[in-house]
């Protein structure tokens, strides 16, 4: 089987050819995205590998099918980028990598935290300049704080027990309640109920039609003032405008995002030497208060060999006709 890689970066070339060592697929390599203007490049393979940011809508997939492409493979555990009823119509099996070391984005939503609270980053920059001075560096114990965490899959589940871990009382809300996460002292709750509490609330949820802007002017007007808000899930989880407006008045005290909805045209990419014309990304980056990571919470060894091995896996099962474990199902 051949199979074209979109949205490539280094570090996706040297995993997966060192793990294709094992199943032996021919890979093509290219570094831009997934769009109606570039299908082309899958001539002559029979799947195509795509990654969050690829555009895998119905135009683009009536253009895979009729190139030959058999098979659609996520390296990555989201899939709302994808028009699973116009694959599922073009009988086109969808794969992904459902649960790529769930630590490294819950570590990563953690250290977030970390830096905004105890601002890490400004007090590095602040020795480099010899300027040895604390004013302005004040952070709060976490130990004894409320933490919301909305969403308790795999991430959130990791994430909900590093906090009790620091000795914090933690409240989450998800459709699906854990037991096992109850039993450790988490208690569920109504969101209604979460948010007024939360000083932390950490997002790890899917995006769908019920998640859209789960945080808006609604939401964060009922969250603690001065809370702090971490997202490493999905950008469109956040009405960006309105948390713009909530940091301008105060009312947010502090935000840690990993994503962001707009991130298709800046993330994974050097544009230092280009002026950026996005400017809700600028709003946000002028904030004392923010911290902003261009989505680098699956990026450890552990979670690029695991996604690299998963996503061969399944390439290789629907080869050999097994069962898709991983495959994702469209409902109508």
């Amino acid at each position: 089987m051949k199979i074209t890689f979109f949205s490539t970066q280094s570090y996706d070339k040297t995993f997966f050819e060192s793990h294709n060592k094992d199943f032996g697929f021919e890979i093509d390599f290219f570094e831009v995205a997934l769009t109606e203007q570039t299908v082309n490049l899958a001539a002559g393979a029979q799947a195509v590998c795509v990654f969050v940011n690829d555009r895998v809508n119905a135009a683009v997939l009536e253009k895979l099918a009729a190139l030959g492409v058999i098979i659609i493979a996520l390296r990555c555990a989201g899939f709302n980028n994808v028009d699973l009823a116009a694959a599922a119509k073009r009988g086109l099996p969808v794969v992904r990598v459902p649960a790529y070391s769930p630590h490294a984005v819950a570590e990563h939503a953690v250290a977030m935290m970390l830096t905004l609270n105890r601002k890490t980053h400004k007090a590095y920059n602040r020795i480099r300049e010899q300027n040895f001075s604390l004013a302005g560096l004040l952070g709060f114990d976490l130990f004894g704080k409320t933490v919301a965490v909305i969403g308790t899959g795999n991430i959130g589940q990791v994430f909900c027990r590093i906090m009790l871990g620091f000795g914090c009382r933690v409240l989450a809300y998800d459709v699906v309640e854990q037991d096992a996460l109850k039993q450790a002292g988490v208690t569920y709750l109504p969101l209604d109920d979460v948010l007024p509490q939360a000083d932390v609330l950490s997002l790890h949820c899917p995006l769908n039609e019920h998640t859209k802007y789960l945080v808006n002017d609604k939401t964060l007007g009922r969250m603690k003032p001065g809370a702090m808000l971490i997202n490493t899930s999905r950008g469109g989880l956040i009405d960006t405008q309105s948390v713009i407006l909530a940091l301008k008045s105060g009312h947010l005290g502090a935000l840690g995002v990993d994503v962001y909805e707009q991130e298709e045209s800046l993330f994974f990419r050097d544009l230092s030497d280009h002026i950026v014309t996005d400017d809700v990304i600028m709003r946000l980056i002028s904030f004392p208060n923010v911290l902003i990571t261009a989505h680098q919470g699956f990026f450890t060894q552990e979670a690029l060999t695991q996604i690299a091995q998963v996503t061969l896996g399944n390439l290789k099962a629907f080869t050999e006709g097994k069962p898709l474990t991983n495959a994702v199902r469209f409902i109508s």
